[in-house]
This record gives structure tokens, sequence and C-alpha cells, in this order.
């Protein structure tokens, strides 16, 4: 049962704008924090960015000024609007969400690509 949906990846110029939605399954109950990592080849993943349910944000800071995370609790969705995207920010895009109380559980989406072309 896919948990996290997750859309909106593709290729795109450096310079370009992409935004990346990702929908969390009704069957998760009280989400926490929600967010993206990305991870390229070769490399371990990454923080992009996070937001808590009462909307703090967090950003690895190669993406401050330039990328956006944004949720809504109604609809269990989690964006990612990226500007002025550059050559560095290829990689593959995960959309994380915690979720529970006592006892909480991390999910993890499958995975979108994100190529950005010099």
């Amino acid at each position: 049962q896919v948990q996290l949906v997750e859309s909106g990846g593709g290729l795109v110029q450096a310079g370009g704008s992409l935004r990346l939605s990702c929908a969390a399954s009704k069957s998760i109950f009280r989400i926490n924090a929600m967010g993206w990592y990305r991870q390229a080849p070769g490399n371990q993943r990454e923080m992009v960015a996070t937001i808590t349910s009462d909307g703090r944000t967090n950003y690895t800071d190669s993406v401050k000024g330039r990328f956006t995370i944004s949720r809504d609790n109604a609809k269990n969705t989690v964006y990612l609007q990226m500007n002025s995207l550059k050559p560095e920010d290829t990689s593959v895009y995960y959309c994380y969400a915690n979720a529970g109380w006592r006892t909480t559980y991390d999910y993890w989406g499958q995975g979108t690509q994100v190529t950005v072309s010099s």
C-alpha cells in the first residue's frame, strides 16, 4: 500500500522552476513533520526542507531563498516550490512524513527525479 504519492519532478533548464507535491494516504493519522529529502548517485540522502504541523520550516543552506516548502493539512499534502534551479539540484527527491503520538513512524515516498540541465 503506497502511503506517500509524489508528483511534479522532471527536466528543467538552469534557472527554471518546478513544484513537487506529495499526498499522504488518509490512513496515516496524526501527521507531525513532513518534508523533502534528496539523494544523488553516490551521495547520502540529505534533508532539503521540513515543515511541522504548525508551519515551522527548516531548510538546508544550499536551497535557502530558492525553495519554499508548504503544506495543506486538510489534504495531507506537502509541496516544494523550487525556483532558480541549479544543475547541482539534480537528484531524486523523496517525500517524508512522520506520524503518530507516543510512538511515531516514518514514511517515505517512492522518489521523483529532478534533473536540471546547464
